[in-house]
């Protein structure tokens, strides 16, 4: 587009604002959905006599619908026009929400979460498209700033507003919640936002191969990443045969996607400018963002005792802190400070962050000991979402932009499904590991351990008479705290080998060049 285009889609006054609000709500409302059924598992599982892993599916299958919406945004977008993508994304999310809590049975559920997903792809993937627009250049940083405020809050507050819904009332309302929400959104989408008429429409030829493979491919990703720990992995005929899917699709659809005139994800991308690079460092960037929010909760309600709401609220200080200093990031991209120092500040933030909690998981943590090290989460998560924007779209222009950033925000959705997968894996690996090495130390040769057993024996004692059962519930308990020891030191490793990982990545984006950030740089198609 030309200068001149570009200006004439720039909003002003209230109507930048109303349009700000819908777009960054709705983003929000897309990442909490994400996180937000996560805490009301066991409460699923008593009302619709569902299995543990019949309720896994209610996460999957959005999170499956989602990562394949994500890169196909652009193409849709152009296909249907911006505007009336927007909102008849807006409008599915929430017919699918309404669907989702009505719902009588596991399987209903399942499919409505899935519809919800391909909604919520699409509010995810097209909310940058549409601020980059209606913003003037000097102004685009803190417009992709306040899109980073969902993207990072969403995940955040999801777990503690589902505890919250589902204690205090019942679980179809942490649906039910989106429906007014989204009536408006729908509403103000089509009042306020315009199309972009010099935007180029997709061409007539569909690449409905390009479309199967992604679907395939990404799509069998996902689940596997969603479902191998519940299905043991490789032990399982299932997960084996999903992963043949994955690889076989995910590498027939880079040869189309590489080879095909009309490309539905345009892989070529990824050697202009920094987009490869910045792939990157969004994958990072997912790992440690889901790995953490996944690790802290589990710790909290498992071993310290915590509620949902409890160990959700833990996060909303440092959320707030990122929410308050994205502004400040953004004006600092937009007088020109390079995004690549601004980004390796920000992972070595959050590597202290990751190191830190290493030190201070143990059997009796206080909030006050996580209080702190959550707080740097947050600051270091506040130098990371806008300048992997700008590094990402840096140098690139047309419908360039669209295609870097449906595969960067693909990627970091995949990382952190990876980032779950992988920590399921140690955490069960290592607990194993450990527990070997406590259980050598713990013999009744040991007297420590032969005191603590008679103590134990003595108190219960005082509540039965029946010597056995006291001996019995004795070794019970002690074999909870070895398995309780041995599953904190594996976090803690976990942690240690986090850490590394986030350390070992910085340098590359030294390799990265520097563009002068515009009204190109920040924002997504």
């Amino acid at each position: 587009m030309t200068q001149e285009q570009t200006n004439s889609l720039i909003e002003h006054g209230a109507r930048r604002y109303i349009i700000t609000v819908t777009v960054v709500l709705c983003t929000l409302l897309e990442l909490i959905d994400t996180t937000v059924v996560n805490v009301a598992t066991n409460t699923l599982m008593g009302n619709l006599g569902a299995t543990i892993s019949e309720v896994s599916w209610v996460v999957a299958a959005y999170a499956i619908a989602n990562v394949i919406v994500v890169p196909m945004s652009s193409w849709l977008s152009s296909l249907f026009g911006r505007k009336y993508y927007f909102a008849g994304s807006v409008a599915i999310f929430t017919f699918a929400s309404l669907m989702c809590g009505l719902s009588g049975s596991i399987w209903t559920l399942v499919f409505w979460r899935f519809i919800q997903g391909i909604g919520g792809g699409a509010l995810f993937a097209t909310s940058q498209t549409i601020l980059k627009e209606i913003y003037p250049p000097e102004k685009i940083g803190m417009a992709m700033a306040m899109f980073g405020m969902g993207v990072i809050v969403g995940p955040t507050i999801g777990p503690y507003l589902g505890g919250y819904l589902v204690y205090n009332y019942t679980w179809p309302v942490i649906f039910f919640i989106n429906i007014p929400i989204g009536i408006i959104a729908v509403f103000l989408t089509l009042t306020y936002i315009r199309d972009n008429p010099f935007e180029k429409k997709s061409d007539d030829s569909v690449d409905y191969l390009g479309i199967l493979l992604l679907i395939i491919g990404i799509g069998s990703l996902q689940l596997v990443l969603e479902q191998g720990e519940r299905n043991d992995w490789f032990e399982s005929q299932y997960i084996i045969t999903f992963t043949l899917l994955a690889v076989g699709g995910i590498i027939g659809f880079i040869i189309r996607e590489l080879t095909a005139k009309n490309p539905i994800v345009d892989l070529r991308v990824l050697a202009k400018g920094n987009v490869a690079i910045a792939t990157v460092m969004n994958f990072i960037l997912g790992f440690i963002l889901f790995g953490s929010v996944f690790i802290y909760p589990i710790y909290m309600q498992r071993f310290l005792g915590f509620t949902a709401q409890l160990s959700g609220s833990m996060f909303m200080p440092g959320a707030l802190l990122s929410g308050m200093l994205m502004p400040v990031v953004g004006g600092m991209l937009s007088k020109g400070t390079p995004p690549k120092y601004m980004i390796i500040g920000g992972f070595l933030i959050t590597a202290i962050f990751v190191f830190w909690s290493s030190f201070i998981f143990t059997s009796n943590t206080g909030t006050e000991a996580m209080f702190w090290p959550l707080i740097v989460r947050g600051f270091g998560m506040a130098f990371l979402f806008v300048p992997l924007s700008g590094l990402t779209l840096g140098g690139l222009t047309g419908k360039d932009v669209g295609q870097a950033s449906g595969i960067s925000n693909m990627i970091r959705q995949i990382g952190g499904s990876m980032s779950v997968a992988i920590i399921g894996v140690l955490n069960e690996t290592l607990s194993a590991q450990h527990r070997a090495n406590i259980l050598d130390h713990v013999t009744t040769d040991n007297t420590l351990v032969s005191d603590r057993l008679n103590a134990m024996k003595a108190g219960l004692m005082s509540a039965t008479s029946d010597a056995q059962h006291a001996s019995q519930q004795a070794l019970a308990f002690l074999d909870y705290n070895i398995n309780k020891q041995a599953a904190i030191l594996s976090y803690i490793d976990i942690f240690h080998y986090m850490t590394v990982f986030i350390v070992c990545a910085v340098p590359l984006v030294l390799f990265a060049k520097t563009y002068k950030i515009n009204k190109d740089d920040l924002g997504g198609h």
